[in-house]
């Protein structure tokens, strides 16, 4: 008769999790090719920006009017293959968790819509722009004890050589309450990120409602801060500025409505908002392209 110990069963399980976990591991990587340029956002990329982020940065060159000296840095980013991800309610510091809620927010399914995020681009060459984070070979982003980031940008997975990252709706109380709360997301953002990427943060556009886009400008005020007191070598470029905020703050047309013509939605710009908040950010995001790849080089060199 065979006896089993309870520690011998527990060392089996884990043995056997250890074992799964490393071929699901080696099968997400292989037939894998990182994206060049990445942008991660929040639920305004699959409500509107998505495809604006796709189109701006797969022609630089036209949005950008590089000089010569740039022209020749744009070659860094390879053959430009761009990818844009926004996964719902997440924000900076959903991708940086390594369990609970917060980091729920990118692996746990959705339980209604049973996708939980709006993919564009490289990654996602299907018809269907709505994918589940942790199923598909492009989306394994959710391992035990490692946060999103960490398993993302692992060895031989995602290597973009431009990193931008879109938030700030679902952190603007958490940020603007607690400017400590933003320095810390800042400091575990580049625990979590290779050292050497060069990565853009810019905060999101403007909402339809003066409340909360007063709130979401005081906590980009305070994430701002945080990024210079961290010495961070991200650029940061404001979302919410004089420019953006007379644009979408009360304009009807910029935002979902209702069969009464109401908005129905005051947080998601839609996809002519998006557009025309490219064209206002446009100098800000381009000095901060230039900025990164600069510093890469001159890095290199």
């Amino acid at each position: 008769m065979f006896r089993f110990s309870l520690s011998g069963v527990r060392g089996l399980i884990s043995a056997l999790t250890i074992s799964i976990l490393s071929a699901s591991t080696a099968a997400h990587a292989e037939g894998f090719t990182s994206p060049d340029i990445l942008v991660l956002g929040d639920s305004q990329i699959s409500f509107g920006a998505g495809p604006a982020f796709v189109e701006f940065f797969t022609d630089i060159k036209a949005h950008c009017s590089p000089d010569p000296i740039q022209k020749q840095q744009l070659s860094s980013l390879g053959e430009m293959k761009v990818s844009v991800i926004g996964v719902r309610s997440t924000s900076l510091h959903s991708w940086t968790a390594r369990s609970g809620r917060a980091k729920g927010r990118v692996c746990d399914v959705d339980p209604k819509w049973k996708v939980n995020a709006g993919s564009y681009g490289y990654v996602n060459q299907t018809a269907n722009q709505y994918v589940q984070i942790g199923r598909g070979k492009n989306y394994q982003f959710c391992a035990a004890g490692k946060s999103p980031f960490e398993e993302m940008f692992r060895e031989d997975y995602y290597n973009p050589s431009l990193l931008l990252m879109s938030f700030l709706g679902n952190s603007a109380k958490r940020w603007a309450n607690d400017p400590e709360l933003a320095v810390k997301d800042v400091e575990r953002m580049h625990a979590h990120l290779p050292a050497d990427i060069p990565c853009i943060f810019m905060t999101t556009a403007p909402a339809y409602k003066k409340s909360i886009t007063d709130l979401r400008r005081k906590a980009q005020r305070n994430l701002e801060a945080a990024f210079e007191k961290t010495g961070s070598h991200c650029s940061f470029v404001p979302g919410v500025t004089p420019q953006t905020v007379a644009a979408n703050q009360g304009n009807k047309t910029y935002f979902r409505l209702n069969k009464r013509g109401m908005v129905k939605d005051p947080f998601h710009p839609n996809k002519a908002a998006a557009k025309n908040f490219f064209a206002l950010e446009m100098g800000g995001i381009c000095k901060a392209i230039f900025d990164q790849i600069g510093l890469r080089q001159a890095s290199v060199n």
